[in-house]
């Protein structure tokens, strides 16, 4: 299993990059930057950025992306106590006694992850996700993505559960609202009881099962999104609409700092790629001391942040 899902994220990777590079071929391609990790592993962050010259705050290079990273890493060694701790909230059968590390290996790229130990297993788990965090609401976008996502589930219990799921953890307490208008998310798939999941309900459950559910999850990102770049090909935004684009950023940075599981174990892992675990910051965001912006009735600032505090369901 762990060589059938390191080929996948690769090949997953090279379908999206190209895909998003076709989509504007004028820009600047993609950076390729290839690493290994001394204590095992390896990875290829693929990252677009239109970097400002020496004398410009931002690129005068108009791109349908602004910035963009598809990475893939795939890591194995020991896990420190710290890591092992958090993880066993949801999995209580990993051994723990706040000084032993235990093997692990990890593989990932944008939806699917998979995590598993290399000598005799103790625990092994699927996870994955994708959400929508648009500046401004449009509905043609969220049905045509959330819509993608369900067909791509083939289970409508799984897709409604997965949202739900996918609502409440990308949500943010400090702000009471989601950082986007949700889509999918899931964790601890295996074969085991699944905290979140009646027994009734028909899922995968082996290995090869759980594998084929989240490839094809991960195969519904081109479909899901690159329509929604394309729909906004002659877009240009106001001022008004930039600083509210880049509030919304910050909520952004603020839930992948502060709450995201993810970023939280690549940071406690020994000699984590920084770089690598970072990229998916946005190279602009701002921050205002009580802002008015989203306040004004009937406007379309507003009408986003209705949504966030109140998710809906979009999927037809």
């Amino acid at each position: 299993m762990r060589q059938k899902m390191e080929k996948f994220i690769d090949d997953l990777q090279v379908e999206i990059v190209t895909a998003f590079e076709q989509l504007d071929p004028n820009a600047p391609k993609f950076k390729r930057d290839s690493w290994v990790r001394e204590q095992g592993g390896r990875g290829l962050s693929c990252v677009f950025a239109c970097t400002p010259g020496p004398e410009e705050s931002t690129s005068p290079l108009e791109t349908k992306l602004e910035k963009a990273g598809i990475n893939v890493s795939v890591v194995h060694g020991m896990l420190p106590p710290a890591a092992i701790k958090e993880m066993r909230a949801d999995h209580s059968s990993i051994p723990y006694d706040g000084q032993t590390s235990l093997p692990f290996f990890a593989a990932g790229i944008s939806l699917p992850a998979e995590g598993e130990d290399t000598g005799n297993i103790v625990a092994w788990w699927f996870g994955g996700g994708s959400d929508l965090t648009p500046s401004y609401l449009h509905d043609e976008d969220a049905i045509h993505f959330h819509t993608t996502l369900k067909d791509a589930c083939h289970n409508e219990e799984l897709y409604f559960a997965f949202k739900k799921w996918c609502d409440e953890y990308f949500y943010i307490p400090h702000r009471q609202e989601t950082r986007g208008i949700g889509g999918v998310f899931f964790d601890d798939l295996s074969s085991e009881k699944h905290a979140r999941i009646s027994d009734d309900v028909v899922r995968p459950r082996t290995p090869d099962e759980i594998f084929g559910f989240v490839s094809g999850l991960g195969k519904a990102f081109i479909p899901s999104y690159i329509p929604l770049l394309q729909r906004k090909r002659h877009y240009i935004p106001t001022e008004h609409n930039r600083r509210w684009q880049l509030l919304r950023r910050g909520r952004y940075v603020e839930f992948n700092l502060v709450y995201d599981r993810g970023t939280k174990f690549g940071l406690k892992t020994p000699s984590a790629r920084i770089e690598s675990i970072l990229m998916s910051l946005p190279e602009t965001a701002r921050w205002e001391y009580m802002s008015e912006l989203g306040t004004e009735e009937g406007s379309e600032e507003e009408r986003l942040l209705k949504v966030l505090k109140k998710p809906q369901d979009w999927a037809l």
